[in-house]
């Protein structure tokens, strides 16, 4: 499994990536300092980009055309999304739609934040 996990700063907020990603994803805590994200908005919009893979759940989706599958867990602050033998291509697309949020990948495997804000 490989995580790719996203949010938006406020304007003018910096906090320590690594802090954010432990409240926001393995505490569910909020974040003083970060936007609430429209989530219903993202979910549609990932539904629509791998409309040809099949929806397994609310919040699954797997390639049956291909590798990978992805799990998809959200607070208001966050999206969080788990990629199950997912192609790298695959994998950008997540970032790059995002980037139309405003939502930097964090990458906690490295752990990095690609904000150009480093």
């Amino acid at each position: 499994m490989y995580e790719l996990v996203f949010w938006r700063y406020q304007e003018g907020t910096y906090l320590n990536h690594q802090e954010v990603y432990e409240n926001l994803v393995e505490e569910e805590q909020p974040v003083e300092g970060l936007e609430e994200l429209p989530t219903t908005l993202i979910i549609n919009r990932i539904n629509s980009l791998f409309s040809k893979w099949e929806r397994v759940d609310e919040n699954s989706w797997k390639n049956n055309s291909g590798p990978g599958a992805f799990h998809i867990r959200t607070t208001p602050q966050s999206i969080k999304i788990d990629c199950y033998g997912t192609e790298g291509k695959t994998m950008d697309l997540f970032v790059d739609m995002m980037e139309e949020f405003k939502c930097p990948l964090y990458d906690p495997q490295v752990p990095e934040r690609y904000d150009g804000n480093e």
